[in-house]
């Protein structure tokens, strides 16, 4: 059970993360395509110090401490090392980052020296509380969106980073509150090693302590494994022993109940964390739909009553809602998912809605396009209704440019769409333009979802009747 498929990890882990169940713990492979050297890199030209060649070496925190011990005790070589190679203007933040800053993740740990995992969550807006010092961990910043626990220290405190043998000798005296908040996040979330080779005794101790006490009970873990290939410069013999040694590194991991996933080449590691946000996203639902008038055919009222519903519906279908709060559909959607929320299943508001309003200010308005961007980030299926609003400069109503744009921006993402046709205006044109080209649009389409997508665009249907069709065609579409 060592070994396990993407498919098998990507259904396993979204289910925790569905539950804040979920922690990644982040080692120097995965910042390495952020543009900073891998500790080899950074340890080479002290190496060649001390007249050793780095790629022959494989503890390199004895070599460390090697170097420390060569300039009697003094380790500022080693913390400018720490410094200057994480602290590069050119360094930028991975796709991966990005992806795991946008999944409702709330725990990091990592032994990285360098900025990535809080830049990227600070980049998307989330408020990180960074802990690389044991004093940090008395202190909670209020608000917090996630905490990134970074327990060998920090390349701007690089003095007081974990760096050599000595220093995780006195690992458990120095930092080892560190040790025992590890413990108890082991101990209640599904953790995923990215990046990371498992060669730090302070990690050791801990798996090794809880294995210890709890043996065969421990929680599953994952982590990320590259399989061995074959090189060009393989004697007879070298690449069997390689493989040899990878499975019994494996057999050792599940001791610890980690399971391995296997990927061919670490760019695998990108799409597979695509498919756990994607299969995330998927039951996230943006909301697009500005009206200033409903139409001849129905009240307002009544139309109002179908967006009321339909929140309502999506809601207790387990779906999440994206909204803006667009002009005359924002509110009623709002209030229909509230009312599922709060009077019937009484769940979360933050787990269930992401509320956006769009600022009305002049500057805000010129903010808006970017705004819808971000608001699509978070989604994996948009829905379009109506589109009108009221132009003061025509004195008349007309068709809603920025519908059409929120259409535009999802489909640059590759988020599946679904135009109301009934619904008229903006909604309309672009069911047509959908079903003009509907291969393009779902290449998977069912014959239930094509019977559906058809009834949508008839709006001689009555609206309760279009209410059951559209979430009906939802939760197909959400499948394909």
């Amino acid at each position: 059970m060592g070994k396990v498929s993407v498919e098998r990890f990507v259904e396993d882990f979204s289910k925790e993360l569905e539950q804040h169940n979920v922690a990644i713990f982040a080692g120097a492979g995965l910042s390495v395509d952020a543009g900073f050297v891998d500790w080899k890199g950074l340890l080479k030209p002290l190496a060649e110090e001390l007249n050793l060649d780095i790629d022959r070496e494989n503890d390199l925190v004895r070599l460390a401490q090697y170097h420390v011990n060569h300039h009697g005790s003094n380790r500022a070589d080693l913390t400018n090392a720490i410094l200057n190679g994480f602290s590069r203007r050119t360094a930028h933040i991975t796709e991966n980052h990005r992806i795991l800053a946008r999944l409702p993740i709330e725990t990091y740990w990592t032994t990285n020296y360098d900025a990535c995992i809080e830049t990227s969550l600070r980049e998307i807006g989330k408020l990180p509380d960074v802990k690389h010092r044991s004093e940090d961990l008395l202190n909670t910043v209020n608000g917090r969106d996630a905490t990134v626990y970074k327990m060998h220290g920090d390349y701007q405190n690089a003095s007081e980073a974990v760096l050599c043998k000595g220093d995780f000798e006195e690992y458990h005296l120095k930092r080892g509150d560190f040790l025992t908040a590890l413990a108890g996040d082991l101990l209640s979330k599904m953790f995923l090693f990215v990046g990371y080779g498992f060669a730090d005794p302070d990690l050791d101790y801990v798996l090794g302590r809880l294995h210890t006490r709890y043996g065969q009970h421990m929680r599953k873990h994952y982590c990320f494994v590259k399989s061995e290939s074959r090189r060009g410069d393989d004697k007879p013999g070298d690449f069997e022993y390689r493989q040899a040694k990878q499975d019994l590194f494996i057999r050792d991991l599940e001791r610890y109940n980690i399971r391995a996933v296997i990927v061919d080449a670490y760019e695998e590691i990108t799409n597979v964390f695509r498919m756990i946000e994607n299969r995330y996203k998927s039951r996230t639902i943006f909301i697009s739909g500005a009206a200033h008038e409903y139409g001849s055919r129905w009240s307002s009222e009544a139309a109002l009553g179908f967006v009321h519903g339909l929140g309502r519906n999506l809601i207790a279908n387990d779906f999440r809602l994206v909204t803006g709060l667009g002009l005359g559909i924002g509110s009623s959607i709002l209030d229909g998912a509230l009312q599922e929320i709060y009077h019937v299943q009484r769940r979360s508001l933050a787990d269930q809605l992401i509320i956006r309003p769009f600022p009305q200010s002049l500057a805000g308005k010129q903010l808006w396009s970017a705004y819808r961007d971000d608001m699509l980030n978070f989604s994996g299926m948009a829905i379009y209704m109506f589109g009108n609003k009221f132009s003061e400069v025509i004195s008349s109503v007309e068709l809603s440019n920025g519908m059409r744009e929120e259409f535009e921006i999802a489909q640059r993402k590759g988020i599946k769409v679904l135009p109301l046709g009934f619904t008229g205006y903006i909604a309309r044109e672009l069911y047509d333009l959908v079903s003009n080209q509907f291969a393009n649009f779902y290449p998977n389409a069912t014959p239930d979802f094509v019977s559906l997508f058809k009834l949508l665009g008839d709006d001689s249907r009555s609206l309760q009747d279009q209410l059951k069709t559209t979430v009906d065609a939802i939760k197909i579409l959400q499948r394909m």
